[in-house]
């Protein structure tokens, strides 16, 4: 079923002095994992977050695919929970450390489920040819604003307090994830991981692009350049992974 599996994925500076989106894959013969991370913070620091992050959890993958067959989302949890404990021991002594953050974006694939993690703003979004089934809801000041009705899909990508987030990963507290699980991905099926500087500036219809039969590395190039356009000399990095079974 996997060797089904096609992806591309990209990552771009924007308008921005560093990149401090990180992003990581595993792709294996009986399962996969990706992951989009998202760092916040000064003088490196969020950039270490991330990194640190994203290679930590891909280190792990082998010995939790395993757990994963018995306890389902419980062993995700633990993965996380591990990839942070690492994550404290590479930043041991820095004094960054309480400043470095992140959000997360996972999505783990085998041969009878999917399973998605996330935590802050970071995006997975599961679509089909004819509209955008799911979305993660971002941990945010925005997310709330929708969730009431006071502001629209759209204009939670430009609201003020965008990037004022109501949960990430620190390596001072227990990572706090909303997990969720699905049915094995079908045929034509696309899940969509990025970083807030990819989606702030992308329409959920426009989205619908990836998601059909001919689309691919090309298509997916233009909407991360369409980002940055639109954010008109101010956009964040942007990184993005787009994962389909054929």
């Amino acid at each position: 079923m996997l060797a089904e599996l096609e992806f591309y994925q990209l990552t771009s500076i924007g308008n921005r002095e560093v990149n401090q989106d990180c992003m990581a894959h595993k792709v294996c013969a009986d399962y996969a994992v990706f992951v989009v991370a998202d760092g916040l913070g000064g003088h490196q620091s969020g950039e270490k977050a991330s990194q640190f992050f994203c290679r930590g959890l891909i280190a792990l993958a082998d010995i939790y695919r395993l757990q994963i067959q018995a306890l389902g989302e419980a062993a995700v949890q633990a993965w996380i929970t591990e990839t942070v404990a690492g994550m404290r021991k590479l930043f041991a002594g820095d004094p960054a450390a309480s400043d470095a953050h992140t959000t997360c974006a996972i999505l783990y694939l085998d041969e009878e489920r999917v399973i998605t993690a996330h935590c802050g703003d970071s995006r997975i979004y599961r679509i089909n040819a004819k509209r955008v089934i799911w979305r993660t809801k971002d941990h945010s000041v925005p997310q709330q604003l929708f969730n009431e009705g006071k502001i629209s899909e759209w204009e939670m990508g430009v609201h003020p307090d965008q990037h004022k987030l109501t949960r990430s990963i620190n390596i001072s507290t227990p990572p706090l994830v909303d997990i969720v699980s699905f049915p094995a991905i079908k045929s034509g099926e696309t899940f969509v991981l990025c970083s807030d500087g990819f989606w702030e500036f992308v329409k959920e219809q426009e989205l619908l692009g990836l998601s059909q039969a001919d689309s691919g590395k090309p298509e997916l190039q233009k909407m991360a350049k369409m980002a940055v356009l639109r954010a008109q000399g101010k956009s964040d990095n942007v990184t993005v992974q787009w994962v389909r079974k054929r």
